[in-house]
């Protein structure tokens, strides 16, 4: 894929950590509240999805924030790209015919994605929304970063975290479509922050790789 990702780890205090986790929490929940429509309409494109459930929402989750809103509507529709259409996994959409789609559940430990209206750097400064009010942190950026921001376009900008330590992820791409689609068949980026849960099991996404089907009738079941 041609782009290239810049991280940066958060120097964070206690509040800080607290706050992040609920945004975390809130997201998740947000994309859960998604699982079932995508499972009922098998639809999980973004601007079609948008329509089905923006205001239903805003008016379930009126803290997160509309434009939050749209960004978990991305995430949901990003992450359904790789589940049901990946030719490697055992819930592509053509192992499902005449089957009920499973729902996604997101962890609370699942990213948050965020765009040019809830994450902004100016003069150093990077502001980022939070559930209670925007929150800041000063960067350092070298000159080769900076001329990132400056030269590429930047295709992802995405909260994750590893126990209380929290990195935002921005990547630049020349290519977004292009990076989109190869992302589809590439198994190594399956989340592993996502249970798939059907009438049958739940399955981890990190199990269903290790036990890829051999049938085209592959049941949800997935051997330990």
């Amino acid at each position: 894929m041609n782009n290239s990702t810049l991280h940066i780890q958060l120097n964070t205090t206690p509040e800080q950590v607290l706050r992040l986790q609920a945004l975390q929490l809130a997201f998740a929940e947000v994309c859960n509240a998604l699982g079932p429509v995508v499972r009922d309409t098998r639809c999980w494109n973004r601007v079609t999805l948008h329509h089905l459930t923006y205001r239903s929402l805003r008016e379930r989750f009126p803290n997160v924030g509309s434009q939050m809103v749209c960004n978990a509507i991305y995430s949901v529709s990003r992450t359904c790209r790789v589940i049901f259409q990946s030719p490697a996994s055992p819930f592509n959409i053509q192992r499902m015919v005449g089957k009920t789609l499973p729902v996604l559940q997101f962890l609370p430990s699942a990213p948050v994605y965020f765009d040019r209206h809830t994450l902004s750097i100016s003069k150093g400064v990077m502001s980022m929304f939070t559930m209670d009010g925007r929150m800041r942190f000063e960067l350092n950026l070298g000159q080769e970063d900076q001329l990132r921001f400056q030269e590429q376009k930047l295709q992802e900008i995405v909260l994750r975290s590893v126990g209380e330590q929290f990195t935002l992820s921005f990547s630049f791409s020349m290519d977004a479509k292009a990076d989109a689609e190869a992302a589809v068949g590439d198994a190594s980026l399956w989340p592993e922050y996502v249970v798939v849960r059907s009438d049958e099991a739940d399955v981890s996404l990190d199990a269903a790789v290790m036990n890829p089907p051999s049938r085209l009738d592959v049941s949800f079941g997935v051997s330990p």
